[in-house]
């Protein structure tokens, strides 16, 4: 490991508004913020820049980034440190393990930020919008709380979409393209580093927004594999 990312988990380690697989913090997040808030995620939040753009907006809600790389989370917790965002915080840690977190409906909102779309289909399960995680939010989400989708990849997008379809999710919002529309809502208009790497080569921001229901439980997941083996891939992914 580069001595950058060594002196920059060391620094992490000091900072008060991030928490390393935290062990206590189940249903006890009113005593971290001081406050009983309403609560969103960010997740694979990388360098925070949803997570501290959505703190400035709206400084009467608490906000959350999960990452598991500390040298990108490190960006974050320090401009909100520098900013003095009081309402921004991160969490190290896989989001696999998200409900050791949060207990049930301790979270209203999750957005999910141009993650890895995971293009192989071996990959699939690993798309944060597949049900594998999808059945973890609901564990978490209070209800009428729903997830945010923003992504480059047109395959991501579509994936979602199949999703939501194939459970009877509640698609509550469905922009192809956010920057042609003449009015953009400020939070939409947060650009994360990996927007503008553009590295779908898409040259457009998807969203969707969209809630849970109890159909998430049901076993469709034969369907929705042969669904992916079938799409044919829209875009080439880099790793991140």
């Amino acid at each position: 490991m580069g001595q950058k990312k060594l002196q920059r988990f060391a620094e992490i380690a000091t900072f008060p508004n991030v928490l390393q697989y935290p062990s206590d913090m189940r249903g006890n997040w009113e005593n971290h913020f001081k406050n009983t808030h309403p609560i969103t995620l960010e997740l694979a939040c990388g360098k925070g820049e949803y997570a501290v753009g959505l703190g400035r907006l709206f400084p009467e809600r608490n906000f959350l980034g999960l990452d598991l790389k500390g040298n990108r989370i490190w960006v974050g917790a320090r401009k909100a440190l520098e900013e003095g965002l009081h309402n921004v915080a991160f969490v190290r840690t896989q989001i696999d393990k998200i409900t050791d977190y949060f207990a049930s409906g301790e979270v209203e909102q999750i957005w999910i930020t141009f993650p890895d779309p995971q293009l192989r289909t071996s990959k699939a399960k690993k798309r944060l919008t597949h049900p594998f995680f999808l059945r973890r939010y609901k564990q978490i989400l209070a209800p009428g709380g729903y997830i945010h989708l923003k992504t480059d990849s047109p395959d991501l997008y579509d994936f979602t979409k199949k999703v939501v379809e194939l459970y009877g999710l509640s698609l509550l919002e469905d922009i192809p393209d956010v920057y042609a529309h003449a009015s953009v809502r400020p939070e939409l208009m947060i650009k994360t580093h990996y927007e503008g790497l553009d590295i779908a080569g898409s040259r457009k921001i998807f969203y969707l927004r969209f809630g849970l229901t109890e159909s998430l439980f049901e076993d469709k997941e034969t369907i929705l594999q042969e669904w992916v083996k079938q799409e044919p891939i829209k875009a080439v992914s880099k790793i991140l």
